[in-house]
C-alpha cells in the first residue's frame, strides 16, 4: 500500500533538533522502522539503542539528522556524520542511514532528504558526501545515482573502493 503525497513540495524536510521531543521520537521511530526491514537487518533496535541513541548523537560532534514529514507524520530520515578528507584537507559528510517509511517510497522524499544533507554539508564547508548502499538495493542505488553519487576509484586499474567492517 503506497501512501501518495499529493505534492512533493508538501513534504517538510529539515535538520532535526535532537532537543525537540518530536524530532527525537521521529529519529528513533524511523531508524527502528528501517532496522526491522530486511534491508536494515530485519531486527528491531535494542532497548539500549532506543534508550540512548539521542543522548549519544547529541554528544557526537558533527552528527546531524535530516527528517521529512508529511502532514506531521515522520516519513524520512538521513543520519549523517561529519568526517574529514585528508586528500582534500576539508570536512566531508558521511550519510550513514537513509530511511523512507514503507508506503511513502517512490515519492521523491529521498531526493529531498539528500538535497537538505547537501545544503547542510555546503554550509559546513564540506568537500563531498559519502554513503554506503547494499549491493542488492537497486531502488536506492538508482536514487543515489540520479542524485550524482557514483562508486569511487582513485586509479581505474585498482578498481572501486570497497566498504568493509570489523566488529570490535
Amino acid at each position: 500500500m503506497s501512501m501518495e503525497i499529493k505534492n512533493i513540495n508538501d513534504a517538510v524536510v529539515r535538520v532535526a533538533d535532537y532537543q525537540n521531543r518530536q524530532d527525537a521520537q521521529a529519529v528513533i521511530g524511523l531508524l527502528d522502522h528501517y532496522a526491522r526491514d530486511p534491508m536494515g537487518g530485519g531486527e528491531p533496535l535494542s532497548e539500549f539503542v532506543l534508550k540512548n541513541l539521542i543522548t549519544e548523537l547529541q554528544k557526537y560532534h558533527g552528527a546531524f539528522s535530516v527528517l521529512a514529514f508529511n502532514e506531521g507524520v515522520p516519513i524520512g530520515l538521513a543520519n549523517c556524520f561529519q568526517a574529514f578528507s585528508t586528500f582534500k584537507c576539508r570536512p566531508l559528510v558521511n550519510i550513514h542511514d537513509v530511511i523512507i517509511r514503507e508506503g511513502y517510497r517512490g515519492n521523491g522524499i529521498a531526493e529531498k532528504l539528500l538535497q537538505q544533507v547537501q545544503t547542510t554539508a555546503k554550509e559546513r564547508g564540506c568537500c563531498k558526501l559519502t554513503l554506503e548502499v547494499l549491493q542488492g538495493n537497486d531502488s536506492a542505488k538508482k536514487v543515489y545515482q540520479r542524485f550524482g553519487f557514483n562508486a569511487y576509484e582513485l586509479d581505474p586499474e585498482m578498481g572501486n573502493a570497497l566498504f568493509w567492517e570489523k566488529m570490535i
